[in-house]
């Protein structure tokens, strides 16, 4: 038995170490005013490989842990920016950011 537990062990830990070498946590600045720009945003990442994304409304930092097998950081911003939400410094498109609520309309930095 205790041998069938190693063998497994070692079946299974390339499968669960390339899962998790996978996955990339890292932190975002991303502009928006309320709750309404936290619900937008996150659910703007809610697509097959980002595990988890929250925003935060007072530092504006959003925290994104995805699998960088399925998707890159340059789609993230990408996503983020298509909802009108200002990420790292990149601008989104003027025509999306002014359709966003009135309350939502952060103060943009030129």
């Amino acid at each position: 038995m205790k041998t069938l537990l190693i063998v497994l062990g070692l079946l299974l830990s390339p499968v669960l170490g390339n899962r998790l070498l996978a996955q990339i946590e890292t932190t975002l600045h991303v502009d928006g005013n309320c709750d309404m720009c936290k619900k937008r945003i996150e659910e703007a990442l809610d697509v097959p490989g980002i595990k988890l994304a929250k925003w935060d409304s007072k530092s504006h930092k959003l925290l994104v842990r995805y699998n960088e097998k399925k998707i890159n950081l340059d789609q993230i911003r990408e996503l983020i920016l298509a909802v009108g939400h200002d990420v790292d410094g990149l601008k989104a498109e003027e025509e999306v950011y002014q359709k966003l609520h009135i309350c939502c309309k952060y103060e943009r930095h030129h």
